[in-house]
């Protein structure tokens, strides 16, 4: 069990709602990944009301809670305007923060991040911003009001993985105290487990499960991975080291051995 924003939850894996092949599989992929919190965005539409109503209803029957996002935000007064609207429509003070400010790896805006940040938690909201591996950007929000970090691993929808496992590192000495959720960039199980091996409180992603061949088997994949990361890290894992060390003892003579 671990906790965040004052709820006990068991899966350390939070899971995205969008780019599935249909609502089914979204479905039966979030049951299987175990997760009890999923993103969702308010911007989310398509040409095909019907299919977006199963959409809906599909998110509706599973016993999960909704982080809204504010995806697509450019700007601090897109992305606050967008948030209230994600409260009033999902009944929650979660909020999912993302102004981006580069179109072509979507890079947060660290300015409008921090300032969107500070306006949305005096509001009372329960900011989860999606941010770069910065140090002083996670400084700045933490003091701006937010009590949870989300740093990428790599740009979004990416696969690369962890690209700066050092700044990640240092993330996670700095601010031991302060939940922090590795978000975007992670492309296989294997990455996901490496951010779990480092000591981090959980992992988020959507494409890497949302575009599998199958994609239910993938989210059962990352479920496996992320428990498996969690468990190593918290039995101790033993360190690199720069030379050999014999696994079986050599100390004193075999017996079969003559002189």
């Amino acid at each position: 069990m671990w906790k965040i924003a004052g709820v006990e939850l068991k899966s350390r894996l939070l899971i995205g709602t969008a780019r599935y092949p249909s609502p089914e599989v979204m479905q039966n992929a979030v049951i299987a990944s175990g997760a009890e919190i999923v993103t969702v965005s308010l911007r989310r539409h398509g040409s095909n009301p019907g299919v977006q109503n199963v959409f809906w209803d599909s998110l509706r029957s599973l016993p999960v809670r909704l982080l809204p996002n504010t995806a697509g935000c450019h700007s601090v007064k897109e992305a606050v305007a967008t948030a209230k609207m994600a409260r009033e429509l999902f009944d929650t003070n979660w909020i999912k923060l993302e102004v981006i400010g580069d179109d072509y790896n979507l890079q947060p805006d660290p300015f409008g991040l921090v300032q969107a940040a500070r306006i949305l938690a005096e509001d009372g909201f329960e900011v989860f911003p999606y941010m770069t591996d910065d140090l002083v950007l996670a400084e700045r929000l933490l003091d701006a009001g937010c009590k949870i970090l989300m740093p990428w691993a790599a740009p979004i929808g990416s696969g690369q993985g962890i690209v700066n496992p050092g700044a990640l590192r240092t993330l996670r000495q700095r601010f031991l105290g302060v939940p922090i959720i590795v978000d975007a960039g992670l492309g296989k199980p294997s990455h996901a487990a490496e951010a779990m091996e480092l000591g981090f409180d959980g992992v988020l992603l959507n494409t890497a499960i949302a575009l599998a061949e199958d994609s239910v088997h993938m989210a059962k994949a990352f479920s496996l991975a992320v428990d498996a990361g969690r468990t190593g890290f918290e039995s101790g894992m033993m360190p690199a080291r720069d030379f050999a060390e014999p696994s079986t003892p050599v100390v004193g003579t075999p017996f079969w051995r003559k002189k």
